[in-house]
């Protein structure tokens, strides 16, 4: 059973007031950080709660919040917007040895509505990665190295397209938000780090070094409650 509340926990007008004054504030809104309840709650799924220009206006305030962070997405509820709603995207300049192990590539920019993943095949890849809502921390995630995500575009169309390597590591991350779930809970607890230590210890395009330093394996981590 999962322990993560139910998206009722929002009607449409609490989140279009809360959109609304995030959207009229004038000011960059900050990033909400664990334990933030939004954080931990299933997003409400978006069924039209904004109007197309509300929309618009908050996947470009969005996409300024990522680019600021910066980060390679951002979903709704780390702004305290209880919405399925997130944005991508991925334009780094990345060491060519790091970017070929970790397969990769530029990502467009992307807004998703309601997105879900489902795995592509059995393959899995372990690698650090953190949170804009856990600041200055990362830990290693097994992940689907091939995912399958099926979502709405902002003009309503429905998509669907695969996703591989580190393009398909962000949209799981992104989508995890949207259900409650932190990269923590799916994390191998024992390469928690803080950045200032990895980069000291561990940064290489691998996590072989960590491993072995640290005294963890690569497997999945399945989140209580699911």
């Amino acid at each position: 059973m999962s322990h993560i509340p139910p998206e009722t926990a929002a009607n449409a007008e609490q989140i279009s007031e809360t959109v609304e004054r995030i959207l009229s504030a004038g000011t960059m809104p900050p990033i909400v950080q664990a334990g933030h309840p939004a954080l931990r709650r299933r997003a409400a799924r978006f069924d039209g709660q904004l109007s197309g220009d509300q929309l618009d206006r908050l996947i470009a305030l969005m996409r300024q919040v990522m680019h600021e962070a910066p980060g390679v997405g951002l979903a709704a509820p780390q702004l305290g917007i209880p919405l399925q709603v997130a944005v991508v995207e991925d334009q780094f300049d990345v060491d060519p040895e790091a970017a070929a192990l970790r397969k990769r590539s530029p990502l467009e920019f992307l807004a998703l509505l309601n997105p879900r993943y489902s795995a592509l095949g059995s393959e899995l890849a372990s690698f650090y990665e953190g949170c804009l809502s856990l600041s200055g921390l990362q830990a290693v995630v097994a992940r689907p190295e091939r995912v399958l995500l099926e979502y709405q575009a902002p003009d309503g169309s429905a998509v669907r397209r695969e996703f591989s390597g580190w393009q398909a590591r962000i949209v799981q991350h992104e989508t995890d938000h949207l259900n409650g779930i932190l990269y923590v809970d799916r994390a191998q607890l024992r390469s928690l780090s803080s950045n200032a230590e990895y980069a000291a210890h561990w940064a290489e395009p691998g996590i072989g070094k960590a491993s072995a330093g640290l005294g963890f394996d690569a497997g999945p981590v399945t989140p209580a409650g699911h």
